[in-house]
């Protein structure tokens, strides 16, 4: 399985959201608060090619974006492969 990385804030509906699916899935993902921390957050905002808003998610290394792009995964069929799940051709 992939590993996942999604940098939150405090409060965020659309965390909320995009943990949901990735929980929905299965997926396992280490979360990190970028809240009370700058320190943090200019490391998200480097890794995310300067993106600032929350969440930004990470499968493996590549940048997924947020929510809305997490979501454009799945509808179109690529979010399991890249998390690395099976699919019913799989089986």
């Amino acid at each position: 399985m992939a590993e996942v990385t999604i940098y939150t804030g405090f409060a965020c509906g659309f965390c909320a959201r995009a943990k949901q699916l990735l929980k929905l899935k299965g997926a396992e993902f280490k979360e990190i608060s970028v809240s009370l921390d700058a320190k943090v957050r200019a490391e998200m905002t480097a890794r995310a090619s300067g993106a600032r808003s929350v969440p930004q998610i990470f499968i493996d290394e590549l940048h997924v974006g947020g929510c809305d792009e997490l979501y454009d995964l799945e509808r179109a069929g690529k979010l399991d492969q890249l998390l690395g799940l099976e699919t019913s051709e799989d089986v």
